[in-house]
């Protein structure tokens, strides 16, 4: 991630958590499936690296935004859920898709 511009401004905050690319598909499919096990997510997620996925999620993790829960322990198998914060950014994420319908961009 960048330096920040102004860290105070919280739209330079939430550019730096959704703005880097597959992080808004990451949240709209758990926002729409729920938990999501790695490999649901790279399949839905057609064309994006292994490591891009492992690092977007590392970080949404380490933001708050997801929890990784196991279901499993041996072999340890995760899901990914969104947490009470991530739940919150679905406003964000619907506001996106709008936008998105509306200018066809």
């Amino acid at each position: 991630m960048i330096e920040l511009p102004d860290p105070k401004c919280p739209v330079a905050r939430v550019a730096d958590i959704i703005g880097t690319r597959w992080t808004a598909l990451i949240l709209r499919d758990l926002l729409i499936s729920g938990a999501r096990r790695y490999q649901d997510l790279q399949d839905s997620l057609v064309g994006i690296a292994p490591s891009t996925l492992s690092a977007r999620l590392k970080m949404l993790e380490a933001k708050g935004i997801i929890e990784r829960r196991f279901y499993e322990e041996h072999p340890p198998r995760a899901e990914y859920v969104l947490t009470e914060k991530g739940q919150s950014i679905g406003s964000v994420i619907g506001a996106m898709r709008d936008w998105g319908e509306k200018h066809q961009t």
